[in-house]
């Protein structure tokens, strides 16, 4: 945030304190006229300053990174004001003091609200992870993902740019928490502001990576997450790091490839109902929910499973008019269903724990059913692939993408668009009672 004032002073540096967060405040003008004398009360002639002053919040806890590249910068932009009024070139300083406020106010947009984000589940949230599994064909680490990532390389994301989990670490003013395949165990100071477990092709339940080689089912991913647990002890002492944990998110975004599991195979079929899977689905998840607890976890963020049936894997199985598979989707809300209730029962036994769900079928469901209203004008076919509604053939480098990525509901045949994740972590982070119970993630930080 950028904002002028006139001031009757020289140049200062203040910080406002608050509850929670500071603000700091750069302040420096040159007058063009004759200088005062000391002391002397004149009227002030607004015309005859130039006057930025820069905003920028930070966490009000120990002395952050954020903190320290503020000071810099202060220090850097006064030196630099210092020079040019020396040399009289007063030209320069306005652009130079725009210039400058406009780089703290991008670099400081968010104040960090956690210490730390944890991440499990699936490709929606997988990060690279996948990257360093030798025999998985699950990889999103080729063209034409990453078309629109910073970088604009393939890094591992199922998506042509950022996912959910980028999205939702610069909502709470953290770097998207690395890969836990690749932190090396002689260097994990990455653990202090979190990590992700997730990995493309996961399940709640083994096995779900049958026909994909390799991935990292939720049972493992716990397990890693036990050893970083471990790891944080050693670091900060138990009840430094339960303390640390206690303020942090554990982010939970699985279950969609366990349905499509039982989906597209007849032996699972064979030896349960859908209902049966979907509690054994549920009770196995509630499980490991206790592991986290055990561990320190105390603040949940989970997002229900979406519409399946209406992403165009899905569709093309519907030969007639490429509609909604209503199997999968009804799978999804007997889930969503299951999870809600183990949520409520486990708020009533572990006090401790708060958590925010995100209904991602709603929402998801409104998208599709009004595209116009969110800035899409293709619900049905993924930007990227070949075949009908290019989902026959997967993102692949041989495949064709879409020019106007943010017009496409869906990236690939699985995975939605950067457009549509952001849209997702703005419902999550910000979302009314709607979309979040029994609160969003915004009200969850502050518990």
């Amino acid at each position: 945030m950028i904002t002028t004032f006139i001031i009757e002073n020289w140049w200062s540096c203040l910080y406002v304190l608050s509850s929670s967060h500071a603000a700091s405040l750069f302040i420096s003008y040159f007058h063009t006229k004759k200088k005062r004398k000391k002391k002397k009360k004149t009227k002030i002639d607004p015309q005859s300053f130039h006057l930025i002053v820069i905003i920028s919040s930070y966490s009000n806890t120990k002395r952050s990174f954020q903190d320290i590249y503020v000071s810099i910068y202060t220090l850097l932009g006064s030196v630099l004001l210092f020079i040019a009024r020396k040399m009289g070139n007063k030209s320069f300083l306005p652009s130079f003091l725009v210039s400058f406020a406009l780089i703290l106010s991008l670099k400081f947009a968010n104040a960090q609200m956690v210490p730390a984000i944890f991440v499990f589940g699936d490709s929606l949230v997988d990060v690279g992870n996948n990257n360093y599994l030798p025999v998985s064909v699950a990889k999103a680490d080729f063209p034409h993902n990453g078309i629109d990532f910073p970088t604009e390389k393939a890094t591992g994301r199922f998506s042509n740019g950022k996912n959910a989990a980028d999205f939702l670490a610069q909502k709470v003013g953290l770097p998207t928490s690395p890969p836990y395949l690749s932190v090396s165990r002689k260097n994990t100071s990455s653990f202090m502001t979190g990590v992700s477990f997730a990995s493309g092709g996961a399940g709640i339940f083994n096995g779900t990576d049958r026909t994909l080689g390799q991935a990292i089912p939720l049972s493992k991913q716990v397990g890693n997450y036990e050893s970083v647990y471990g790891n944080l002890i050693q670091r900060l002492g138990l009840s430094g790091a339960q303390k640390r944990l206690s303020k942090s998110l554990f982010v939970i975004v699985i279950g969609s490839n366990d349905i499509f599991d039982y989906s597209g195979s007849s032996d699972l079929q064979k030896k349960s109902t859908p209902q049966q899977y979907v509690d054994s689905m549920v009770l196995t998840l509630k499980g490991l929910l206790k592991r986290l607890y055990t561990s320190g976890a105390r603040k949940f963020v989970f997002a229900g499973i979406g519409p399946l049936g209406c992403i165009p894997s899905q569709r093309i199985k519907n030969h007639t008019d490429h509609g909604c598979n209503e199997g999968s989707n009804l799978m999804a809300v007997t889930y969503n269903k299951g999870l809600n209730s183990i949520l409520q029962e486990l708020k009533s036994t572990l006090n401790a724990i708060s958590y925010s769900y995100f209904d991602t079928y709603a929402l998801m469901h409104n998208i599709i059913q009004n595209p116009a209203t969110y800035g899409f004008t293709e619900v049905e076919a993924a930007c990227c692939g070949r075949g009908k509604l290019n989902a026959q053939i997967p993102c692949l480098p041989i495949a064709k993408y879409c020019s106007n990525r943010r017009d496409h509901v869906f990236w690939d045949l699985y995975h939605p668009t950067e457009t549509t994740a952001g849209i997702l972590v703005d419902a999550i982070f910000n979302g009314p009672l709607q979309y979040t119970f029994p609160m969003n993630v915004r009200q969850l930080v502050t518990v």
